[in-house]
């Protein structure tokens, strides 16, 4: 039992789990934010400028259910949902590019510092120079 607990300490504390539960912590709260900022912010004004649409309230109703309840397809909800959703992505995108950018400079950078190799010849000619002095 002791065996497994150190397996599950050794999981739990490497870095990229702990990488891993922060990213989904802050995408949660980020989540929320976006949620508010499309909900509260972005669809008010695009359904005032329809004409005084609320869309989180637009659904398609289907009739009463069994138990008396009208069924409604909330598609305004859903338009909600999609917008965050390219929000979000939008972003993650804009983060990954600027990473991979910042990454691709890096490798550049350490390129050019790298001494070039000599040519071949240069180095054949080197060891025939060194086998000649000894």
């Amino acid at each position: 039992m002791s065996n497994m607990l150190e397996e599950f300490k050794d999981f739990a504390m490497k870095s990229n789990f702990i990488d891993m539960a922060t990213g989904i912590i802050i995408g949660g709260a980020a989540g929320t934010v976006v949620k508010s900022l499309v909900a509260d912010i972005i669809m008010p004004p695009i359904g005032y400028l329809m004409g005084g649409v609320d869309f989180s309230e637009l659904g398609l109703s289907l009739g009463k259910g069994f138990d008396g309840k009208d069924v409604i397809i909330k598609y305004g909800s859903f338009i909600n949902s999609m917008i965050s959703f390219l929000i979000i992505m939008g972003a993650i995108f804009l983060l990954i590019k600027v990473i991979n950018t910042a990454k691709a400079q890096m490798e550049k950078e350490e390129e050019e510092a790298a001494p070039a190799e000599p040519p071949r010849q240069e180095v054949l000619l080197e060891e025939i120079r060194d086998a000649l002095k000894k």
